[in-house]
């Protein structure tokens, strides 16, 4: 059985690889610039080491082994999102190369320390399909966000890490087909 890795679709996309902050910063000052906002309130987050990669926090493209629906769904129970549909991507997670993947164990940090080294662990498609479902205290992290809290909707929910581009030739969108731009 396949097994997906999400993303949010990118609005504005550019290019023919998704990513990392780094090379955007480089190419698309301007979408490194909107893309780096988020990251506002936390900028030494963008220089957290991943060790199994030897690079840094901005130097990935970020995965998600969970589906976006029953995030935002809690989200929405918050009552911090309204009723909106979700845009994403997805990529079998066969097609990432293990040497420049890995998984993190992400854990909510409101002071967004990096994580310590046995948080990562070695990137393989059977492992990351044992991870596609949040966890509990995830969700209920969100269902109670308060309105002064920050909306970190992934944020203790696992990571798939990929060192570099990967090409948009291997997403697909919610409904299986290519991403056309």
């Amino acid at each position: 059985m396949q097994t997906l890795l999400y993303r949010a679709a990118i609005r504005g996309f550019r290019g023919t690889a998704v990513l990392p902050m780094n090379v955007l910063r480089d190419l698309h000052p301007d979408l490194y610039e909107r893309e780096a906002r988020k990251y506002s309130y936390r900028p030494a987050a963008m220089d957290n080491p991943v060790p199994p990669l030897g690079c840094r926090w901005a130097d990935v493209v970020f995965l998600s082994p969970v589906h976006p629906a029953p995030i935002f769904d809690a989200l929405r129970e918050s009552g911090r999102i309204g009723p909106s549909s979700l845009s994403y991507w997805t990529v079998d997670a066969e097609l990432l190369d293990p040497d420049r993947t890995c998984i993190l164990m992400k854990r909510h940090d409101p002071e967004f320390r990096p994580q310590p080294a046995e948080d990562f662990l070695p990137y393989n498609p059977a492992t990351v399909a044992t991870l596609s479902t949040p966890s509990e205290k995830a969700l209920n992290r969100l269902r109670n966000l308060n309105a002064t809290e920050p909306l970190l909707p992934w944020a203790d929910i696992p990571h798939i890490l990929h060192r570099g581009p990967i090409p948009l030739i291997l997403f697909r969108d919610k409904d299986g087909n290519s991403i056309s731009v």
